[in-house]
């Protein structure tokens, strides 16, 4: 059964910085592609970014593109979200999904 733990939110500064990691268990990792959504309170859970097996191809949603990379060590079964600019609109709980499971989250707060 597939496991994904997410880690690394919290409370950052408009302008900083966070990097957010998904560990992953239960499936194959190194050949399976890897997404991150978003959720914000009241809102639909919003795509973020995937990014192949291979970590050769990666996509953004329009709303983190040229601020958010994604990014997979396949030796560590882990896959990492580094967000930079941060603004108080990304401000959501983040999911990791894969194989169709989802995480439990990890919250990321932006504000001063």
């Amino acid at each position: 059964q597939a496991q994904l733990v997410e880690s690394g939110g919290g409370l950052v500064q408009p302008g900083g910085s966070l990097r957010l990691s998904c560990a992953a268990s239960g499936f194959t990792f190194s050949s399976t592609a890897m997404r991150w959504y978003r959720q914000a309170p009241g809102k639909e859970r919003e795509y973020v970014a995937h990014i192949n097996s291979a970590g050769s191809a990666r996509m953004y949603g329009r709303s983190v593109k040229g601020r958010f990379i994604i990014s997979r060590d396949n030796a560590k079964n882990t896959v990492y979200l580094e967000m930079n600019s941060l603004i108080p609109e990304d401000t959501a709980v983040y999911y990791c999904y894969a194989v169709g499971s989802w995480g439990q989250g990890t919250q990321v707060t932006v504000s001063s």
